[in-house]
């Protein structure tokens, strides 16, 4: 292992951001409990079962394309609708993923974002070791994000929401979006490291081969970041410099 804790074999590191390079994971998870509650509200009445920001959203929306998110936890519920169109708001999986989103940036505007300061000294020694570096998120916002927190020039490749949609990159839990931005940088599978909050993360970690998966257990899941393919599981990315 080098001073930052990765195999011999490792050139590129792909960082996912929300939850492990920016700390806006708990303000999806409320945004995405907003609009679920307020759907099932409406849908099923006063009786209805709220939406779990830690465990609905783990299971169902964290580290999924928004679409995706939607359909996957209606899915649980047994509740299917129309697809809509991109700037539906309807009760439709486009309307509840751009109500989602509207309300995301919202809570984003009104609290503000903050990088976690482990990760970016951890991104900022690999890269003064050689190493590339790439954000791989199914946000459409993930730019304007790295930008407002000031570590976009950390990054040399970006494989977001846009860009996804742009190559018709299927996301999370499927390994696209992190082999696009392997390929992007150069570099194969088998010496890149994916660092990721979310199981789903860790499935597309674990399916596209990857040299090392990094688990980010920012909500004491660690044990199922490991069920689902982490190669190490840390509550911090400052701790892989520690353990040098």
């Amino acid at each position: 292992m080098r001073p930052y804790n990765l195999p011999e074999s490792i050139e590129a590191c792909l960082f996912d951001l929300d939850g492990v390079i920016t700390k806006t994971a708990v303000v999806h998870a409320a945004a995405w409990k907003q609009t679920f509650d307020d759907f099932l509200l409406q849908r099923d009445g006063s009786g209805f079962t709220p939406f779990d920001a830690t465990r609905d959203y783990d299971e169902y929306v964290d580290g999924r394309p928004r679409a995706d998110g939607v359909r996957s936890f209606l899915a649980s519920r047994g509740i299917s609708l129309p697809e809509g169109s991109p700037d539906d708001e309807g009760d439709t999986v486009e309307g509840l993923a751009n109500r989602k989103n509207d309300l995301l940036l919202e809570k984003i505007s009104a609290e503000g974002v903050e990088a976690y300061p482990g990760t970016v000294h951890y991104v900022r020694t690999v890269r003064q070791h050689g190493l590339k570096t790439g954000v791989v998120s199914s946000s459409a916002n993930c730019r304007e994000i790295l930008v407002a927190v000031g570590v976009e020039s950390l990054f040399d490749v970006r494989i977001d929401g846009l860009v996804a949609a742009e190559r018709g990159l299927p996301g999370k839990p499927h390994p696209d979006t992190f082999l696009a931005a392997a390929h992007d940088l150069g570099v194969t599978a088998r010496v890149s490291a994916v660092f990721e909050d979310a199981l789903a993360g860790m499935d597309a970690g674990r399916s596209g081969r990857f040299g090392y998966v990094v688990g980010v257990d920012r909500v004491g899941q660690a044990n199922a970041l490991l069920a689902h393919g982490a190669d190490i599981v840390v509550r911090d990315l400052a701790e892989l410099e520690h353990q040098g």
